[in-house]
């Protein structure tokens, strides 16, 4: 059979599976083995010897050591309640603003993000400490779900974040080592977040009724010096966290492995001083670390899998030779393989999506001569919108579970919208201005 009719089969095999439900990292490993056993012949002995080979290639990689590290940081603080002081903290200086909650949730979940790496503890953990706030302040529903949903899938993006240590394990370039993204990462996230802050204060100025301010005899219970006292006093330790795991990341002192360890010992430490640690806390913390870790961790394997019997057959060349051979522009290819990215986003978990594209796409990108650094996180940034676009964004999922009475998905679908479009500008910015990626690395990791 030839490669180009394997290709399609293969991609329509998997994508029925996916609609019919079944679970993605079982699905990727079963159609890779399915078209694997065709395409060579059903010679199972030798499809499983090359499955054993590249699993123990990929159970060896170092790098990926540091996700279950991570996530358990990220389980630890949120925990801790750092997420919910500062938000108290911000809900005083910032009330006052037109606007002034949904800018506070964007400030918290971007410091989040930037000590947890993971978005269900963030769209959770503002979901259940602000929406109360919002709807009690008179926030119009669809505002104050977007905002959530929006800021929280920052934690995907801006370092330390689980999805840039899988992508640094699947390439094992230098240019898109997990230090240089993680470093390329961090002015891309603060866009993100700057263009949702602009757009809240710019709407609710207009109209207020979507963000209406806190009362001025609250906002003004306080002096400016206590204000300054209580943010900074809410600031420093997640501040210092994002120090000695970045920090140490961006001065070469410590490895993303490394850094996740000692963000994981901080967390730990941040939890006792808030004295919200216990043996129980630890053991829920250490028990949703492992059943997380095991499910990126199978779908890393299935994905490997499927990405490994694609590219045998062929599949990577078809892809390559329909794009690059086509004769179009190289920037109208990239559009249409971040075209793709995008639609897969709303059917495809992004642990899936990056397993299956990454060994595609990033070969034809070397091969136009694109930045491999630049592609690499504009797909990263691509992948965000996946959380938020419908029907099955998984910031909306988690943000449903923990929402009020009255809040329906029809609310959610119309709060995101704005924010989705918010991801596409940011997007484009970031294709025209690719230095917003390449400056920071090229500083502390050479050029």
């Amino acid at each position: 059979m030839s490669p180009e009719i394997l290709t399609v089969a293969m991609f329509a095999t998997l994508i029925l599976a996916i609609t019919l439900g079944h679970p993605l990292a079982y699905t990727l490993a079963a159609v890779a083995t399915l078209f694997g056993l065709i395409d060579n012949g059903f010679d199972v002995a030798g499809l499983f010897d090359m499955f054993a080979n590249n699993c123990w290639g990929l159970m060896n990689n170092y790098v990926l050591v540091a996700i279950p590290l991570f996530i358990l940081m990220a389980q630890l603080l949120d925990r801790s309640k750092v997420a919910d002081e500062l938000f108290e903290t911000l809900y005083v200086v910032l009330g006052g603003l037109k606007g002034g909650l949904g800018l506070a949730v964007v400030v918290v979940c971007t410091v989040f993000a930037a000590t947890t790496g993971i978005i269900g503890a963030s769209v959770v953990a503002m979901g259940l400490l602000a929406t109360p706030a919002l709807m009690k302040k008179g926030y119009q529903k669809e505002m104050s779900a977007g905002i959530i949903c929006a800021a929280g899938t920052l934690g995907i993006l801006i370092p330390p974040s689980i999805m840039m240590v899988v992508y640094g394990g699947l390439t094992g370039l230098k240019e898109t080592s997990v230090g240089n993204l993680f470093a390329g990462a961090i002015f891309p996230g603060l866009l993100l977040a700057g263009l949702y802050f602009t757009y809240i204060l710019v709407r609710c100025t207009i109209n207020p009724q979507l963000g209406p301010p806190i009362a001025k005899e609250e906002a003004s219970k306080w002096t400016a010096g206590q204000k300054m006292l209580l943010t900074l006093k809410s600031l420093i330790p997640p501040m210092a966290l994002i120090l000695a795991v970045m920090g140490t990341i961006l001065a070469g002192v410590a490895t993303p492995t490394e850094a996740a360890a000692l963000g994981a010992f901080g967390a730990l430490i941040l939890a006792i001083a808030n004295k919200k640690f216990s043996w129980q806390v630890m053991k829920d913390s250490a028990h949703a670390t492992m059943s997380t870790t095991a499910m990126v961790m199978m779908l890393f394997i299935g994905g490997k899998f499927f990405s490994t019997v694609f590219l045998s057959m062929g599949g990577g060349d078809v892809v390559a030779d329909v794009l690059v051979g086509s004769g179009m522009n190289r920037y109208a290819v990239l559009l249409i393989m971040m075209g793709i990215v995008f639609l897969m986003g709303m059917f495809i978990d992004w642990a899936a999506i990056l397993l299956v594209t990454v060994p595609i796409f990033m070969p034809i990108a070397m091969e136009l001569e694109f930045d491999p650094l630049w592609f690499s996180l504009l797909l990263c940034v691509n992948l965000q919108t996946s959380f938020l676009t419908p029907p099955f964004g998984y910031a909306l999922f988690y943000f449903k579970g923990v929402a009020p009475e009255g809040y329906t998905m029809g609310h959610i679908y119309r709060g995101i919208m704005p924010f989705v479009f918010l991801q596409i500008i940011g997007l484009l910015i970031l294709a025209v201005f690719p230095g917003i990626i390449t400056w920071l690395p090229s500083v502390f990791f050479g050029g």
